[in-house]
């Protein structure tokens, strides 16, 4: 803003026409910004819903699966819920905040537990083929699957594109802004408020968008339920989030 003011101001003419033609670009500049501020913000609330979504989906797998375990034979069935509950801690260890190396061990952990569980079911699916055996491989599906859908969802971000475009719109308004401000030196503070709200409207794309960083993040609510089920029930009644 201060560049189009103090080094662009020199080719602004006094000229009624030109002020008009000036005020359209202006407000079609402004219009611009705004709609696409709206349309990655509402990319950002998307991704974000979706993740909270996929939240709830693991806690379900996960508790049918250690019902399911029940199906199995004692020794199987004793080891698989074992399992669940160390793959269940790695889950909400996930949604912490924690640094890239912390969250790449998290990874390997709970992809080393996935193999674990299904190499301890496999061979007793393989001595027992049943549709009651059917339906523990299908959950245990459902358990890693669920964890695929997750990662893919929190490596679905806001293209880099995306946010260059709307940098470079925002520089564009704003240099306009600062090319048509008459009283610019006098009311410096009062202009500022106009890049101000597009940093705190970036801010807030951004931190949406940022599922393991920043203010706004998700919370494993129905991870935490769960396990706190699984402690404190000894029973094979599990609900999960009130369902």
């Amino acid at each position: 803003m201060w560049f189009g003011n103090a080094v662009l101001s020199k080719y602004r003419t006094k000229d009624t026409e030109t002020s008009a033609d000036l005020g359209i670009i202006q407000t079609a500049t402004l219009t611009l910004l705004g709609l696409i501020i709206g349309f990655t913000f509402s990319m950002a609330i998307a991704r974000y819903d979706l993740r909270q979504t996929y939240e709830e989906a693991e806690a379900n797998a996960i508790g049918t699966e250690y019902l399911r375990a029940d199906l199995l034979p004692s020794k199987t069935a004793e080891s698989i819920k074992g399992l669940l509950n160390e793959y269940l801690d790695q889950r909400i260890l996930f949604y912490s905040k924690q640094d890239q190396e912390t969250a790449k061990q998290i990874t390997q952990r709970t992809l080393a537990l996935e193999n674990a569980m299904w190499n301890e079911l496999l061979p007793v699916a393989r001595s027992q083929a049943s549709p009651t055996m059917a339906l523990v491989i299908s959950g245990l599906n459902d358990v890693i699957n669920s964890h695929g859908y997750t990662q893919a969802a929190w490596w679905n971000r806001i293209p880099t594109a995306a946010w260059w475009l709307m940098a470079a719109i925002a520089v564009g308004a704003n240099i306009l802004v600062g090319f048509g401000a008459r009283n610019f030196r006098r009311n410096v503070g009062l202009f500022m408020i106009f890049p101000m709200m597009i940093s705190v409207s970036f801010f807030l794309i951004a931190d949406i968008d940022s599922p393991r960083g920043g203010v706004i993040r998700i919370d494993p609510r129905n991870l935490l339920d769960l396990k706190h089920n699984m402690n404190s029930v000894q029973s094979p009644a599990i609900s999960i989030g009130g369902k």
